[in-house]
């Protein structure tokens, strides 16, 4: 038996446990691994708030380092899921060598980007004359380990497509532990201050990196980074790619959204604004990272099935992510709402001006993540079904199309300009879920009759 088969045979719901529970846990020990150089920064003794400004201006690069990622590699893992489900190996590993060398190519060309322009991006991006020095300090260093984030962003998912989410959640779980360990030590120990957690992040990746890379290596693993695939071929990596562009979209967006709201709250509500947006977003981050666990759970179950053309298990792959998904995003929701100011503590305890402002906006902020579930089981479910375009339309539905228009029209027109531009989220959210979910009911009906028709050709065949 092959060591993937379990994905077309175990029952859906113990098999979606079983992949989901390791990918949500890595999930929310990425989130900490995420913030926890915002955590340590913030309680900074002299200047933290400003300091944690200064990072927060940072985060849209740091996205768009993650979406380059996801651009090769939310695309390419799902298509060598198809492929194994196929029973095509060969296919699959040569997705991932591609791949491979392709997200390093992407990296060198980066950090060459960051460290010509990282200074203009930086004031482009919201930061001002007292928050830029600490941006420049975090940008410098982290931008030098752009190779081990994409590696280890974009190799993972690869380990997750055959259905290691624990091995995947391990990758998350070293990296985690080494940047907690690191972040003291070298922010407050050694006395590097902002500098110190950008070096404490790129060594927790690179150990992360090399951890992945041991594993694709192994016997262990059922496809293999080999020689004689590291070529990267053309027609792999531009249809790997036209899958990878809806994710690529989600997550660059939400830089460009970062961007379109620390400009506008400088404007209307000067740093404190900004860094209150910086605090809201690390909070949806920490409530959106257990759905896309969830997702990357269902994903190998969805593409395998989908490759091996079982409609039945793929609609119930869909069902059970969606409404775990539903659960946990309304849950979440009532959480914040209930106590948002628990939530901004994390970041700061000393500034009360910076957490009453911050308390305020996360509670409007954070009201559209309870619809967020069901456009996130239906997006996630598109991808894997190597359904590109709906996965691109609906991504940029939500972004480009709703929420930055609302970030600068509604200002316009309410009293409260601060109000009005946190609240355009939320707004944005509930259009484009309901949307969303309309268009994947109709789509998703229409591809499991297909799938349905040609297992019936086969047998009559």
């Amino acid at each position: 038996m092959e060591k993937n088969e379990f994905l077309g045979t175990e029952p859906v719901g113990k098999l979606l446990f079983k992949l989901a529970l390791p990918a949500v846990t890595a999930q929310i020990i990425n989130m900490l691994y995420n913030i926890i150089d915002r955590i340590y920064i913030g309680h900074m003794p002299v200047n933290g708030s400003l300091a944690l400004t200064g990072v927060g201006v940072c985060l849209p690069i740091i996205m768009i380092i993650s979406a380059f990622a996801a651009f090769i590699s939310m695309g390419g893992a799902p298509r060598a899921s198809i492929e194994m489900g196929k029973g095509n190996k060969t296919e699959a590993e040569k997705i991932l060598g591609s791949c491979f060398t392709t997200q390093i190519i992407i990296s060198a060309i980066l950090t060459i980007i960051l460290h010509i322009f990282g200074e203009s991006l930086l004031m482009m991006f919201g930061a001002s004359e007292n928050t830029i020095s600490y941006a420049i300090q975090y940008l410098s260093i982290y931008s030098l380990g752009t190779v081990f984030v994409q590696l280890t962003l974009g190799m993972n998912a690869f380990i997750n497509a055959q259905g290691f989410t624990r091995i995947g959640m391990a990758t998350v779980l070293i990296g985690a532990i080494c940047n907690i360990v690191f972040d003291p030590i070298f922010i407050y120990v050694l006395d590097f201050g902002v500098r110190g957690a950008a070096i404490a992040t790129i060594l927790s990746q690179a150990i992360s990196t090399t951890w992945i890379l041991h594993f694709l290596r192994s016997d262990q693993a059922v496809l293999n980074i080999k020689k004689e695939y590291l070529i990267p071929d053309l027609k792999i990596i531009l249809s790997c790619m036209a899958l990878g562009i809806a994710p690529f979209i989600m997550q660059a967006s939400e830089s460009i959204i970062n961007i379109c709201f620390n400009s506008s709250l400088l404007t209307y509500g000067g740093d404190i604004a900004v860094g209150s947006m910086t605090i809201c977003t690390s909070v949806m981050q920490f409530a959106l990272l257990p759905l896309q666990g969830l997702a990357q759970g269902a994903q190998p179950i969805s593409s395998y099935n989908f490759g091996a053309k079982n409609a039945k298990r793929v609609k119930q792959t869909f069902l059970y992510l969606l409404i775990c998904s539903v659960t946990y995003s309304c849950t979440f929701c009532a959480l914040i709402i209930i106590s948002p100011e628990s939530f901004v503590r994390l970041f700061n305890q000393e500034d009360t001006a910076l957490i009453a402002f911050a308390t305020h906006a996360l509670r409007i902020y954070c009201i559209g993540l309870a619809p967020m579930g069901a456009q996130m089981a239906c997006q996630m479910t598109f991808i894997s079904t190597g359904n590109a375009k709906s996965s691109i339309f609906v991504a940029m539905l939500r972004k480009f199309i709703l929420l930055i228009p609302l970030i600068y029209l509604l200002p316009l027109i309410f009293e409260n300009k601060t109000d009005a531009i946190f609240i355009a989220d939320p707004i944005a959210t509930v259009i484009s879920a309901t949307f969303t979910s309309i268009l994947f009911y109709i789509q998703f009906k229409a591809a499991l009759q297909q799938m349905k028709r040609q297992t019936q050709n086969l047998v009559r065949s």
